[in-house]
């Protein structure tokens, strides 16, 4: 009889769903155990959510922002007097309701995929038990929903665990006022004040969403500038945007606490002074699922933070026991999660596996406009990490971004002196997530900006402007070099 390798995954995100599609295929037996419902985060308080409620707020932000320069007019029936009242509103009851409904349909997709597979889905909290047995096998203990326990035997584990909102010990959510970023679908009345504490990405994305969707939002950074992680030329243009649509961006003012004053919300700020709104959005970083899972007694270390400590294959400090995704901390993306997952099943399996490479992920902010990055970053280039020649061209000169109203962005691509090889860009546009594509074939083919500028671009469109820079790129190294 043919041995069968068998697999347990805990956790079903984007690192344990594309793990087990990657061994099923690969002809093992596989479990998933799961407690919240498969696409994990990602797809059910994360990725999926977020990007529906910011698509509506696009659709306002391109009406509010584009209808009258694009000479649409609008009739109704407002009074002269208040002519100048919104013309377009939102049902956030009605939208998050979508939010929910499609994030629960993907979540079925995802668990009919796996199951299509061949994986076994079980619902329920796993930990490992013990430390690796004499053949070599590892055992996984499955508490179900009713509270009985199943034992299961692997040959390789992996954890894709994911993280949850980081609290503030004076502020916590009551999941009305006081909300983290898994609770705000849960509101059926936009949020007349908002004060959103946290200016990373996950801050930024819904400081913009709200504004658009009408709230009078204020977003609270405890740094110079939002988006501190971010390419610094690119958070300066989104900046301004805020600013200039209204947003109050009170910038390094750290809040110290948040608290329920009946209807309100006073925050309190470090140098004591206090903002008021009706709602407040908690958005001060996440925190790894690692605990109550067994892993230091398995031998798998982590670190300070709780993050598993991983190679670039996925392997942990334990033999056989894999892990993937935000409760690593390598990046908190679902694309690097589910990369990970896969390279971490290749690996163990005996398949062709190439180590995770970081400086190929393209990743990106769904902002308005959105800011989509890939390879060595501007701060590598200032820090002295790459020496890279940079071009930046402001969409203001693109045709196709005059004809559609577009005032805000750019595209900045780095590239090596010497042979012009692309490392990296920064794109500033609606849909930049779109368009960073062929800057990451760049990137990831190791492709020179003389192969970019003689790709036929259509006239007009916005990636005409990509050719653009990679043209001035490739004559400022040809000058240089003649």
């Amino acid at each position: 009889m043919e041995y069968v390798t068998r697999i347990v995954i805990i956790g079903g995100g984007p690192g344990g769903y594309e793990a087990a599609l990657v061994a099923a295929q690969l002809g093992a037996e596989v479990t998933v155990v799961d407690c919240d419902g498969l696409g994990g985060a990602s797809v059910l308080t994360d990725c999926v959510p977020s990007k529906t409620l910011i698509a509506t707020a696009e659709v306002m932000t391109t009406f509010d922002s584009s209808y009258e320069e694009l000479g649409i007019i609008v009739a109704d029936d407002t009074p002269p007097l208040e002519q100048a009242a919104r013309v377009v509103g939102v049902d956030l009851g009605k939208v998050n309701r979508r939010v929910k409904r499609l994030a629960l349909a993907q979540s079925h997709d995802i668990t009919a995929s796996v199951t299509r597979a061949g994986a076994r889905v079980m619902r329920g909290r796993g930990r490992l038990e013990g430390m690796q047995a004499l053949d070599g096998s590892r055992k996984v203990v499955v508490t179900v929903a009713d509270g009985t326990e199943e034992t299961l035997t692997a040959d390789a584990v992996l954890i894709a665990t994911g993280g949850h909102p980081r609290e503030l010990p004076d502020a916590q959510p009551d999941g009305e006022r006081i909300l983290n970023w898994t609770q705000v679908y849960d509101l059926n009345e936009l949020p007349e004040e908002l004060i959103v504490v946290g200016s990373g990405v996950t801050g930024a994305e819904f400081a913009g969403a709200y504004q658009a969707l009408g709230s009078k939002v204020t977003l609270v950074s405890s740094r110079d500038r939002v988006l501190p992680g971010e390419d610094p030329d690119a958070a300066a243009v989104l900046e301004d945007v805020f600013r200039r649509r209204g947003m109050n961006v009170m910038a390094r003012s750290r809040a110290q606490s948040a608290k329920r004053v009946g209807d309100r919300v006073e925050v309190t700020l470090a140098d004591g002074r206090v903002i008021t709104g009706s709602h407040c959005l908690m958005a001060v970083g996440a925190i790894p699922n690692s605990a109550n899972l067994g892993l230091e007694e398995a031998g798998v270390k982590l670190r300070d933070s709780g993050h598993i400590w991983t190679d670039k294959v996925s392997r942990t400090t334990a033999p056989g026991v894999y892990a993937a995704g935000d409760v690593t901390g390598v990046f908190a993306l679902a694309s690097v999660a589910a990369m990970q997952g896969r390279i971490a099943m290749y690996h163990f399996l005996g398949d062709a596996v190439a180590p995770l490479n970081l400086k190929t992920v393209s990743s990106n902010v769904f902002t308005d406009p959105e800011i989509a990055t890939v390879g060595y970053t501007q701060a590598d280039v200032d820090a002295g990490k790459i020496d890279a020649k940079v071009v930046k061209l402001p969409l203001l000169r693109n045709p196709r971004a005059k004809m559609q109203g577009i005032r805000d962005g750019f595209v900045k691509i780095f590239c090596r002196p010497g042979t012009g090889i692309v490392v990296g860009g920064v794109v500033v546009a609606p849909r930049a997530s779109e368009l960073i594509h062929p800057i990451s074939i760049a990137v990831d083919n190791n492709l020179t900006v003389e192969q970019i500028a003689n790709a036929f671009t259509v006239y007009p469109s916005l990636s005409g402007s990509i050719a653009e820079v990679a043209r001035q790129l490739h004559t400022r190294k040809a000058s240089a070099e003649g």
